[in-house]
């Protein structure tokens, strides 16, 4: 053991890895697998905050925010997790100043070539495609379409997505739809259901998440997945998203499994 400058007692790393290994191994045999959630929403927040913190730049924050994502969805399937949404880009951040904006979208692009040439996981976009650059756009159309007939984990990659962007664009589709079918809009208003606006969402034939994961701290959805969420339970962790750890993951799972899901009953 050694003593730092402030004479806290300071524990060789080698010693803090192995604790860490085997309080995450504790909580992960009492996690039951039965109750694990299918579908998880994941808000990677807090990179440009880790970037800050550890003294580099918001590129490098935004890559090791990346980087994480891959281990994360190892980590779910360790877990018998079946569907993932990652929110990358929101709308919101579609306003950002170039010089950030324009690396954020290549190490967005790239993170989602890599889960295409992974071979385990089927990447679907979620998000409105018109909002993003033209080559942003074929990225995220190769990577569907390589990776439709893959059996792992799917991945809901949240690009240049709003949630109530995604209603507009529901509502949108809905009334093209009907409207192709030679339906009225006094025949919609009439036979109007919540069914009809969930088949026209972009996860549509999907389950709902069951939770949501927000990391770095913040206590709000800040619009993911509006419609989708109203029954989801929430996790609001600390750390920030390039520190999210897998004992972080497994209390999240932990905490969920402890939960009584009453469904608005």
């Amino acid at each position: 053991m050694l003593q730092s400058s402030r004479g806290r007692t300071r524990y060789p790393r080698w010693l803090r890895r192995l604790v860490y290994r085997l309080y995450a191994h504790r909580v992960e045999g009492r996690l039951d697998h039965e109750q694990v959630p299918k579908h998880i929403g994941v808000i990677l927040d807090g990179n440009r905050r880790w970037a800050r913190a550890s003294g580099g730049t918001t590129e490098q924050g935004h890559q090791a925010g990346a980087e994480k994502i891959r281990e994360m969805l190892g980590w779910c399937a360790e877990t018998d997790v079946e569907v993932v949404t990652l929110w990358l880009l929101s709308t919101d951040n579609l306003s950002r100043p170039a010089d950030e904006l324009r690396p954020l979208l290549g190490i967005i692009e790239d993170a989602v070539r890599d889960l295409a040439s992974d071979g385990r996981w089927r990447v679907h976009h979620v998000g409105t495609p018109d909002l993003l650059p033209d080559h942003t756009q074929r990225v995220l159309k190769d990577a569907e379409e390589s990776t439709r007939g893959n059996r792992g984990i799917l991945v809901n990659v949240a690009v240049g997505y709003g949630g109530r962007q995604e209603i507009v664009d529901a509502v949108r589709s809905l009334l093209a739809d009907r409207a192709a079918r030679g339906a009225t809009l006094e025949e919609l208003a009439e036979d109007l259901a919540l069914e009809d606006i969930a088949e026209h969402l972009y996860t549509r034939g999907q389950p709902d998440p069951d939770l949501v994961i927000r990391t770095s701290g913040e206590q709000r959805l800040s619009g993911f997945m509006l419609w989708q969420s109203a029954h989801s339970e929430y996790y609001f962790c600390d750390v920030f998203w390039p520190a999210f750890r897998k004992v972080d993951f497994l209390r999240a799972l932990r905490d969920y499994a402890a939960r009584h899901r009453r469904y608005g009953g």
